[in-house]
């Protein structure tokens, strides 16, 4: 039977109705444009996130939407992922949303917001499936890091030039590919050579394991996505890798 009417087919029912996914605790006097923004990031509503965010500047200062908005709704994120209740397809939408957000802000403001600290991110070179580095992403811009992104199948030079150019608290590298991996071990190579010491996190599929990774300097083992902003926060405290490996992977 032919369908007579498509308007539905990409509804995202999430939003429309009482989703299982998620809880938002609406108290009574706070501030309801703000409360909207917060709620445009839990639900990762990149179609009502300029609009909204535009109504709550016309009332606050550019740095509150950030902070009471913005980032508390991505905190809020970051706490449905802990406790299992958000998946990948929500984070990587919330984590959007956000960025949508702030870009409009940062633009009202003339300057970018200061961030916690800055991460540089990659997938491994020849490889191609950047899931695991998307999630990443997602989580360490929940925890109020600048992410650079250098996207997936990077070669080993460029991954080293930006550790270089941007100076960061933390590196990641996710492999899916078992034979793309070794490339990690190259980018500690040649950072080493260069006198650099910053925390290199690796993690990935099934073939990139603890042994090899911890079989080279810089190298810490990043058994789940989740452990990324924790391993953020002491590398920006100034624990050095050896300490990061040692507190996560002993």
């Amino acid at each position: 039977m032919p369908v007579k009417d498509y308007s539905n087919i990409f509804v995202r029912y999430d939003l429309v109705t009482e989703s299982p996914y998620y809880s938002i605790n609406r108290v009574a006097g706070e501030d309801q444009v703000m409360q909207r923004v917060i709620e445009c990031v839990i639900l990762g509503d990149l179609d009502n996130i300029v609009e909204v965010v535009k109504c709550a500047l016309e009332e606050n200062d550019p740095v509150d939407v950030i902070y009471n908005g913005l980032l508390k709704g991505i905190k809020e994120v970051s706490r449905l992922w802990d406790e299992g209740i958000y998946y990948l397809p929500q984070t990587l939408l919330a984590s959007d949303t956000m960025l949508v957000g702030l870009e409009i802000c940062e633009n009202r403001l003339g300057c970018p917001v200061r961030k916690r600290g800055v991460a540089i991110t990659h997938t491994a070179e020849g490889d191609i499936h950047d899931l695991g580095q998307k999630l990443v992403n997602a989580l360490l811009r929940a925890s109020g890091f600048e992410v650079i992104d250098l996207g997936k199948d990077v070669p080993v030079e460029v991954v080293v030039e930006a550790v270089k150019k941007h100076k960061p608290d933390i590196l990641c590298g996710t492999a899916q590919l078992s034979i793309t991996m070794g490339s990690f071990k190259k980018i500690s190579e040649m950072l080493t050579i260069e006198g650099i010491e910053v925390p290199f996190v690796c993690g990935g599929g099934g073939g990139v394991t603890l042994s090899f990774i911890t079989g080279f300097v810089l190298g810490i083992y990043g058994k789940d996505a989740s452990l990324a902003p924790k391993m953020a926060e002491d590398a920006k405290r100034g624990m050095s890798w050896e300490g990061i490996r040692r507190k996560y992977n002993e």
